[in-house]
């Protein structure tokens, strides 16, 4: 039996976020059917204030819904330090490991010709701005280590080294509590070319 026209509709729109099958959008559906109208509008208000109010930071293009993010207002953060990452998500995976107290920039994708995309159509030209006027003496960039990722961080190695700014990249390689023996390849050669000198 089908279910009626305005179910189907809605369940059709929940299946188009990502990891959300049939069975899941038919669950939010009558989730919200046996809720009150006040539930399903505050959810409503809630996307529509999320499209509407967000915006990117002025100074490192993370999502805000203020002209200047939480991060880029925080006294307490290293001025002198910016870790470079792909999208705003990258940024909140770094936050939350409570490691890097540095600032960040956002460069809102990565360089890839074969989707068309340059360094024109990324925030790079910014992110030489800052470092050019700022006091930075690091410079780390958290690309992914996929073919884009690493295209676009071999070209901001490129472009920020002339300005005597220190340029790191960080390590990729085998997981905590993983076995050399069960890693493949290429995240095999990752490790290799990521080790760092022990100092005792």
């Amino acid at each position: 039996m089908a279910y009626p026209k305005l179910i189907e509709n809605l369940i059709e729109k929940l299946t188009k976020l990502p990891g959300v099958g049939r069975k899941s959008a038919e669950r939010m559906v009558f989730w919200l059917l046996n809720h009150s109208i006040e539930d399903a509008q505050a959810l409503s208000e809630s996307i529509i204030n999320l499209k509407e109010g967000l915006m990117f930071c002025r100074l490192c293009n993370n999502l805000s819904d203020t002209e200047i993010c939480l991060i880029c207002s925080d006294t307490q953060r290293d001025d002198r330090m910016i870790c470079v990452v792909e999208e705003p998500k990258d940024l909140l995976a770094i936050e939350r490991t409570g490691v890097f107290r540095g600032h960040y920039h956002v460069l809102l994708g990565t360089i890839s010709p074969a989707d068309g995309r340059g360094p024109e159509q990324l925030k790079i030209q910014h992110l030489l701005n800052r470092v050019s006027t700022q006091s930075i003496r690091e410079v780390v960039i958290a690309t992914d280590p996929d073919n884009e990722g690493e295209m676009t961080a071999l070209y901001l190695i490129r472009q920020l080294k002339p300005l005597g700014v220190k340029v790191s990249r960080i390590g990729f390689g085998l997981p905590v509590g993983s076995a050399v023996e069960y890693a493949d390849a290429s995240t095999l050669s990752m490790s290799l070319n990521s080790r760092r000198e022990i100092e005792s």
